[in-house]
């Protein structure tokens, strides 16, 4: 069993894409992220963390880490490889975390835990969702607009809110992911008269894309504005050519995973997002 790092992210993705492609709605973010590496390598900055773990020539595993964020697994072949990652980690790199499918994410936390002593905790249960076609819902009022230069200030408002309420915390910086998303025109929204509801287009695969930072101000919720424009977006996807949309939910919030299964969406597979801590003696682990 050998890890092979990578610092060329286009030999990267050619060494991954078939090990990823064979399950692509379950690596979607790996595959989006590979695609933004590739055609905007500065977007994630220095010190990128890309490997292959391989028996016999066969790839059995496949790890990403863009810092600050957490480290990403893929689907594992044999478990052996979450211990020659995280080997291979320690002598480069601290971690914050790691989010990987269920099962994957448990046994690296505990490798992790085993290797330096950090304790780990589950900050997340989420869900992978796949769209094919979408499902005819009743639609709000109102229209799905592409944000634009004039959004600039809804947008810094609702992106902190929405990190806020999503991860108890606001992005270092906001106006980069603001001053991105405008240029690659991404952010869509709702408007009913005023803006009431956002939903951005993510990143690309080969056969699909990703929506996330789906959010609505509380003073509009309950109205279907959610459903409408995440509806709308994905249908402008599929209408570009797209085959599927896929999508996070967090399975802490009810709301959200029923509003993506009435527009179509269907579950693939449950990921853990794992934070890890010093203080041994405060480990809750699940």
């Amino acid at each position: 069993m050998k890890v092979h790092r990578y610092e060329d992210a286009s030999q990267f993705y050619e060494r991954v894409k078939d090990y990823l492609l064979s399950q692509e709605a379950l690596h979607f973010l790996l595959l989006g992220i590979s695609n933004v590496l590739i055609y905007n390598p500065k977007r994630y900055g220095e010190k990128l963390y890309l490997t292959t773990v391989e028996t016999d020539g066969n790839i059995v595993a496949v790890a990403m880490r863009t810092p600050p964020h957490r480290l990403l697994l893929s689907k594992i072949q044999d478990f052996a490889a979450v211990e020659a990652i995280a080997q291979d980690l320690h002598l480069i790199q601290s971690l914050p975390g790691v989010t990987a499918p269920m099962n994957e994410a448990k046994a690296f936390a505990e490798v992790w835990k085993a290797l330096t002593g950090q304790s780990y905790q589950l900050i997340k249960r989420l869900r992978t969702f796949k769209l094919e076609k979408l499902q005819p819902i009743y639609s709000a009022q109102g229209n799905l607009r592409i944000a634009t230069e004039a959004d600039k200030e809804l947008l810094l408002r609702w992106y902190e809110t929405f990190s806020l309420e999503t991860v108890g915390g606001i992005e270092s910086y906001p106006k980069r992911w603001i001053e991105h998303t405008l240029q690659q025109s991404t952010a869509y929204i709702w408007q009913d008269k005023i803006p009431v509801s956002i939903a951005c287009r993510g990143g690309l695969t080969p056969n699909g894309a990703s929506i996330n930072m789906v959010y609505t101000p509380p003073e509009y919720r309950k109205k279907g504005y959610a459903s409408a424009c995440v509806a709308a977006l994905s249908q402008t996807l599929l209408d570009k050519g797209y085959k599927y949309c896929f999508l996070f939910t967090d399975l802490a919030n009810p709301t959200s995973n029923h509003i993506y299964q009435a527009i179509g969406y269907q579950p693939v597979n449950d990921w853990y997002d794992y934070s890890f801590i010093e203080n041994d003696s405060i480990d809750v682990s699940a």
